[in-house]
């Protein structure tokens, strides 16, 4: 999940203007016994003034000055026990008393595991995503259960689909439109001549999975789009080839954000870029001896340079190609795959689908004519428009000259997505009507009945979005940091590193979120435990594999987290129950990562070069296919 601008326990307050520079100042909603907070402070007009903070013993917490219309944060605040509550915050003459909710921090892991495990026992992600955010709305309520209720839907599901900083309204938007246009192009035909004009090159289901592979590639630029285009695309195909769909959403899954986050040129390059660049700023700060080379290292230079350590990323584009190859499956997804293949279910009988994909509402007009064109002009229409449109945003905020990296990472992905799917929706309507195959008030029927088939989808995605906000509220990934990194073996960095990003990313939803909070962290530790010494390359290399660790395993979780917004949007667009996407991914990711984890991260750190790592990677994988992996018939 992607959450652009993380603030972790830290809530700013409005200023009043007054000639006493009054002062006022937040705590978080809910603290966590001896895991570190934050407080900000606004400055006024009047004047530089002093501030304390003392806790409810006396104890003084911090102390400064705030200097004139400038806030100041103040961070690394512990409290031990209830007695340290109300917290005393004197700034100037005023006092202000805080008396946030205290929980033990074992506490901040329940709300997100509450949701994970009843999802996973009970198949039913609505109510296991209910169950979670209540969890963590009651503790912001102070244990009140009426107050925790209606805080779940005030404080967090309703601010968290308005939410426009971190694209949420868009994404819904998007997601509006985009199922709109579906239902378009399956009314007017276009959907079945895409079917009958690719059923002479994809006529096995090997072929079939092949050709999504290739479309996931393809849609490298931002890894929404990925998912809702080569979704809604490939599966009138696969399930003409009893491909379940639970392959289909772990192929476009997989080839989702894990193309997204390695090619220099899509929406995740400038954000992870900036990431580096703090975390290289806050290294070179606190490692003097080395600060001059730090800042002289480019930060895109060194996201270039982690791309061969991203061992997840690239295993996981290079599995899900060996396993459309081979026809070769195991596990839960074997076993979906023959139900497929034998039976011709789809999907399991009583699944949840997060799209509904029955014939009353994809099924074309009866009469119409299948023209391939009308469904491929408005999908390349919405290709063509997001490409466009990421490049003039990405031109308009960037300096004279820049490369187009560079202008890919500083485009609005959200605002240009919308302008995709609304452009497609048009073109779609526009060919209906043009042709006579649909009326005007056909076509619009039918926007409104693919909208109509996302809603079980929107309404995961709002309580998702909700749970990865009450995990800041509540502390989860500092209380996770916390008791996951400690002062280890510097070659051992690179692959805890990429544990904790894993278990941070899983336990959030966010991928985005987790490279935030770790990046900063990690950059650092591994520059003061020697990760960059003069003239040692190897040490440079630890450092490369603890920044493409970050990024790797915040991926990594994020594919295997139930409550993360790509993978429900994988489930969106693949008409898939969003748990069986989960169950059936999960042993493929995992797998996956232990390879990526012992053969690059450990093996790297230890001397192994990176392109051995990566053909031994890949070499394992292969092996274990060969050996465990089952041949599914192309003719059952």
């Amino acid at each position: 999940m992607r959450l652009r601008h993380l603030a972790l326990l830290l809530l700013l307050v409005s200023v009043p203007q007054g000639a006493t520079a009054q002062q006022l100042a937040d705590a978080p909603d809910v603290v966590l016994v001896g895991v570190p907070f934050s407080i900000t402070m606004e400055g006024g007009i009047g004047g530089p003034v002093p501030f304390e903070i003392r806790s409810g013993t006396g104890a003084v917490l911090a102390n400064g000055t705030i200097p004139i219309a400038e806030s100041v944060t103040a961070g690394e605040l512990i409290v031990s026990s209830r007695q340290d509550l109300p917290l005393s915050v004197q700034i100037g003459d005023a006092v202000t008393e805080l008396s946030p909710t205290l929980t033990p921090g074992w506490f901040s892991l329940v709300p997100p595991l509450v949701a994970i495990v009843i999802a996973l026992i009970f198949r039913e992600v609505v109510t296991a995503l209910f169950a979670g955010v209540w969890l963590g709305a009651l503790a912001v309520a102070g244990f009140n259960p009426l107050a925790g209720t209606w805080r779940l839907i005030d404080t967090f599901v309703i601010p968290e689909l308005a939410n426009t900083a971190d694209g949420h309204t868009q994404i819904v938007v998007f997601s509006l439109l985009l199922g709109g246009m579906v239902g378009i192009i399956s009314k007017n035909g276009g959907t079945m001549g895409i079917v009958e004009a690719v059923r002479p090159f994809a006529r096995t289901p090997r072929r079939g999975q092949i050709a999504t592979w290739f479309a996931g590639m393809g849609v490298f630029f931002d890894d929404y789009a990925n998912t809702l285009i080569v979704g809604n695309t490939m599966r009138p195909i696969t399930d003409k080839l009893r491909i379940s769909r639970e392959k289909l959403a772990y192929l476009v899954d997989s080839t989702a954000a894990p193309i997204a986050a390695i090619v220099p040129i899509s929406t995740w390059v400038g954000y992870e870029i900036s990431l580096i660049a703090d975390g290289l700023r806050i290294a070179a700060q606190q490692n003097p001896e080395a600060s001059e080379r730090l800042l002289a290292l480019n930060p895109f230079s060194v996201f270039i340079e982690t791309i061969p350590y991203r061992f997840y990323p690239l295993l996981a584009l290079y599995f899900a190609a060996l396993v459309a190859f081979s026809r070769r499956d195991f596990g839960p997804m074997a076993a979906a795959e023959r139900r497929a293949r034998e039976k011709g279910e789809l999907f399991r009988p009583g699944a949840q689908l997060l799209m509904d994909t029955s014939d009353n509402v994809m099924k074309p007009k009866e009469g119409s004519v299948h023209r391939w064109w009308n469904a491929a002009l408005p999908v390349l229409t919405v290709l063509l428009v997001v490409l466009s449109g990421l490049y003039a945003t990405g031109l308009a905020g960037s300096e004279p000259g820049a490369s187009l990296a560079d202008i890919f990472g500083a485009s609005d992905p959200f605002v240009t997505l919308l302008w995709g799917s609304l452009a497609g929706c048009l073109v779609a309507i526009g060919l209906s009507v043009a042709q006579r195959i649909l009326t005007l008030e056909e076509s619009v029927n039918a926007l409104v009945g693919g909208m109509r088939a996302t809603l079980v989808a929107i309404v995961i995605l709002a309580l998702a979005w909700s749970l990865g906000r009450v995990t800041q509220e509540i502390g989860t990934a500092a209380y996770l940091s916390q008791i996951l990194s400690d002062r280890v073996a510097l070659h051992f960095v690179p692959v805890i590193v990429f544990a904790i990003a894993a278990a941070i990313s899983f336990a959030t939803g966010t991928s985005w979120g987790t490279m935030a909070i770790l990046l900063p962290l990690a950059i650092p530790l591994t520059v003061a435990l020697g990760g960059y010494a003069e003239g040692a390359q190897a040490q440079y290399t630890l450092l490369l594999g603890s920044i493409s660790s970050v990024l790797a395993g915040s991926i990594f979780g994020d594919h295997c987290s139930p409550i993360s917004d790509t993978t429900v949007l994988s489930s969106t667009a693949s008409g898939c129950d969003h748990v069986d996407h989960v169950r059936t991914q999960l042993p493929y990711a995992l797998l996956v990562a232990v390879v990526g984890m012992i053969v690059g991260d450990i093996g790297t750190a230890y001397g192994l070069p990176v392109w051995v790592a990566l053909l031994g990677g890949m070499a394992l994988l292969y092996g274990f296919m060969r050996l465990r992996g089952t041949v599914i018939d192309e003719t059952a």
